[in-house]
């Protein structure tokens, strides 16, 4: 039975998945089996870190908060802050008093002081 050579299809694959990992080190990035294996890694590690990525962000604005209520002595913590702002139902997310306080911490005082009243 005569040999049959597999033409562009399969190396037309493979360079595909080279190109997805041509910026890996060594074996990673000339192998075949290593490079498929390498990218299901990194794909799964891409979906872990979008999670990560909310989390960590969300562990900053409450840094920031906490930072600039201390500061000023306007409420004892955070969690009492965050409380009375839902409690009164204003619209504003921890990203948003995260800016606020950042960029302009008279806005933030101001914000407290409605939510003392």
């Amino acid at each position: 039975m005569t040999r049959i050579k597999r033409g562009y299809i399969a190396r037309r694959r493979r360079t595909k998945i080279r190109l997805f990992a041509s910026s890996f080190r060594g074996a990673r990035s000339r192998l075949s089996r290593t490079i498929t294996q390498q990218k299901i890694r990194a794909l799964v590690s891409a979906n872990q870190d979008r999670g990560r990525q909310k989390r960590d962000f969300r562990r900053l604005w409450i840094t920031r908060i906490n930072a600039v209520i201390r500061s000023n002595k306007l409420y004892y913590c955070y969690s009492t802050l965050i409380h009375n702002v839902y409690k009164e139902q204003l619209l504003l997310n921890r990203k948003i008093l995260a800016q606020i306080a950042i960029l302009n911490r008279n806005c933030i005082y101001m914000i407290s002081n409605e939510i003392l009243k």
